[in-house]
């Protein structure tokens, strides 16, 4: 009975988180536009002389915005948003999916990327949207159990809404935000996520964010092709990841420049590749369906290929608040409309096979570098409807996540986290963590260290330990000895914690 009486509740704030989800995705989604439209375009409209002062200084002046705030307000609020998603999940919402972190995450990435960061918005959508499952949990005072359950109904609803695709919303939770197929969540991620595609559906009238052409496959040769851009997209792939990691690797060991100013940095370098190729400013999804219409010479998709991936780079690298899928898909078009080109080099490929070929190089890089593969291959058959494209993207699409994976074997997000110090169940084993205990990983205790909470003890596990430090979204904790009340034995964190497993 009891059981039962979970599923029901489950299910009703399933619905409201749903429905919830998708007001919010759409209006971060106008957000975005509004600022870019009343911003950055008439910068863009202006004069050479005037548009390179005018777009340095709005980049700079933001990027330093946003850097403070970030710094000094909303630290949980930096970035794509996922590896904030994963981390709540595993270890209970903390800070990560507090109101306050969601409102700075809203303001914020709505702001970059509509002044001309290349991020996207899907990853802060998703955040937002897992901290409005939290919190519709948290309101209807609901176990632990059901607040996690709720998050992943989040994140699945914000997929939904981001990219009107709500069946590859529910392999994406199942893949990035719970690792494994749950087939309890199965029906309540399938219920948020159709109730955040009708909102958006209802309110934007299901208009698609890019124009999508119709697939067409030639000769069953071709299918080699497709191979061949799988076998390319992969390393392309990989290297997007691996720069991006080691210039965020870079720009932590900064020390001689404060947090708060690095975001100013990617402003200076963003203005100087937006100025050189002003279709990397933003989300580029107008750019994007010249792509996959054919309309782009393959010079045009090679340079702006490579300039996103500067772009996203630079702005990710360098602290600002936005995500990775738009740019992942649009760096991939233009990969795929360039193979397009490259294996009819005699007569030239038509406008519609180079669409195919864009369409099916966004899901193969896609895949490489998010290393969601079956979410890659329904994004891409949602936006086009189409059974013929299955084949293609499967080929094209695993050829390119095997090869990422053997050249970059951890993920980016989980990478991401272990730059941060957050280990993660991909990295470190559950047993590991249950059987081991703080005491093995504390360091001694200096002469100022007290008591204060959360207090661990040496004989608990370290699985207990990262559960409260996510709980309570700190890095550090003091230990305390059970024996003899007040007095402090040791202190804990999180990379004491990681460097402890790794030894083991």
């Amino acid at each position: 009975m009891g059981h039962r009486r979970d599923t029901h509740i489950l299910f009703t704030l399933t619905v409201v988180a749903g429905g919830l989800s998708g007001l919010a995705a759409v209006a971060f989604h106008l957000s975005i536009d509004a600022v870019s439209a009343r911003v950055l375009e008439p910068i863009l409209a202006r004069p050479l002389g005037l548009r390179i002062a005018l777009l340095a200084l709005l980049l700079v002046a933001i990027g330093l915005g946003v850097g403070f705030l970030l710094d000094r307000i909303v630290p949980f609020a930096r970035g794509s948003g996922i590896p904030e998603v994963k981390t709540a999940y595993v270890y209970g919402p903390g800070e990560q999916l507090s109101l306050r972190t969601v409102i700075g995450k809203f303001v914020l990435a709505a702001v970059s990327i509509g002044v001309g960061f290349s991020l996207g918005r899907e990853g802060p959508t998703v955040q937002i949207c897992a901290a409005i499952g939290a919190a519709v949990g948290k309101a209807a005072r609901q176990p632990a159990r059901i607040v996690k359950a709720l998050i992943s109904v989040g994140a699945a609803a914000g997929i939904a809404a981001a990219f009107n695709t709500p069946i590859a919303a529910i392999t994406f939770a199942m893949e990035e935000v719970i690792g494994d197929l749950d087939h309890q969540l199965v029906g309540a991620i399938v219920v948020a996520s159709v109730a955040a595609a009708v909102v958006e559906r209802a309110l934007l009238g299901g208009r698609p964010s890019l124009l999508v052409p119709n697939y067409s496959l030639g000769d069953w040769r071709e299918l080699f092709a497709y191979a061949l851009l799988g076998g390319i997209a992969g390393p392309c792939a990989a290297g997007f990841v691996w720069s991006l990691l080691r210039l965020r690797r870079f720009v932590k060991r900064l020390v001689g420049l404060p947090v708060w100013a690095k975001p100013a940095v990617g402003g200076i370098a963003m203005t100087a590749i937006g100025l050189i190729l002003p279709a990397t400013l933003g989300i580029g999804y107008p750019t994007l369906s010249q792509a996959l219409l054919g309309q782009l010479s393959w010079r045009n998709m090679t340079t702006l290929g490579v300039g996103k991936i500067a772009a996203t780079v630079t702005s990710y690298g360098w602290g600002l608040s936005g995500g990775i899928f738009s740019p992942a898909l649009f760096m991939g078009a233009m990969l795929g409309g360039t193979v397009a080109h490259l294996v009819h080099p005699l007569d030239g490929p038509t406008t519609e096979i180079v669409g195919s070929f864009a369409l099916v190089g966004m899901g193969a890089f896609f895949a490489g570098a998010i290393r969601a593969p079956i979410t890659s291959i329904l994004i891409i058959f949602e936006m086009t409807g189409d059974y013929a494209i299955i084949l293609p993207l499967m080929i094209s699409n695993m050829i390119s996540y095997s090869v990422a994976s053997w050249l970059q074997p951890v993920p980016i997000y989980d990478a991401l986290l272990k730059q941060d110090g957050v280990p993660m169940p991909e990295h470190i084993a559950r047993h590991d963590l249950r059987t081991m205990t703080v005491e093995q990983a504390m360091r001694p205790a200096g002469s100022a260290d007290e008591l204060a909470g959360p207090v661990l003890f040496p004989d608990q596990s370290l699985d207990f330990a990262l559960l409260e430090l996510g709980r309570h979204a700190i890095r550090e904790a003091t230990v305390g000895d059970r024996a003899t009340a007040g007095r402090v034995v040791g202190v804990v964190s999180l990379e004491d914690i990681s460097a402890t497993v790794n030894r083991m």
